[in-house]
């Protein structure tokens, strides 16, 4: 949700929503009222003949598969391609992403920091602060710069001013690690795990 637009995820929150209303509703109606379930009947029956006449019409040489069949897998098929491909350009993007490269004047030639470097080494040092419950650490080129992006999500009783000033220290240490300066976002958020963590916490 944080990295997708809001309305886009409110919209289809509402239209399956509305849907899961007029289903719910048509059901109770069916149920209770006569002449909704006579129609109600009425309507399965003819999609169930009108999908047995399609099914029928659409047999190759008059065996047991279907055209249709065979298009509905075919569509299946590439809807899942079509939706694969926007994960896989950004999972290589972000796999290309390098923090640092240097030449050397060992035999290897060349030191390479890339995206996982960092993201473990990070995730490493923010594990070990008792207010944080999660980070997650990406990083991306952004006008042909490496920029990292610091998710954390600390308890609901944190300071998120200590939070973030020691998110800042940490990439600082990482800047003299490397010896060159990343641009760092830092963003903190406060969900539902980090209520359900300070109420265990009351509890017990």
């Amino acid at each position: 949700m944080n990295t997708t637009r809001r309305g886009l995820n409110r919209t289809l929150v509402l239209v399956v929503g509305l849907i899961a209303v007029a289903s719910g509703g048509a059901v109770v109606w069916a149920s209770v009222s006569a002449d909704a379930h006579r129609l109600w009947t009425q309507a399965l029956t003819t999609a169930a003949d009108a999908v047995d006449s399609a099914y029928t019409s659409t047999l190759v040489g008059g065996g047991p598969v279907s055209w249709a069949g065979v298009g509905t897998v075919a569509g299946a098929v590439i809807l899942i391609v079509l939706l694969l491909i926007p994960v896989a350009l950004l999972a290589h993007r972000r796999s290309r992403t390098v923090l640092r490269s240097t030449e050397t004047d060992a035999a290897s030639g060349r030191v390479v920091v890339r995206e996982g470097f960092a993201s473990d080494a990070v995730t490493a040092s923010l594990a070990q602060r008792a207010d944080i419950l999660s980070t997650r650490v990406v990083a991306d080129d952004v006008r042909d710069a490496p920029v990292l992006h610091v998710a954390v999500t600390p308890r609901s009783q944190a300071s998120p001013r200590d939070v973030a000033d020691h998110v800042a220290a940490v990439g600082a240490r990482l800047d003299a690690l490397l010896d060159r300066p990343t641009r760092t976002y830092i963003s903190l958020h406060a969900g539902l795990r980090a209520r359900l963590a300070s109420d265990r916490r009351t509890l017990t």
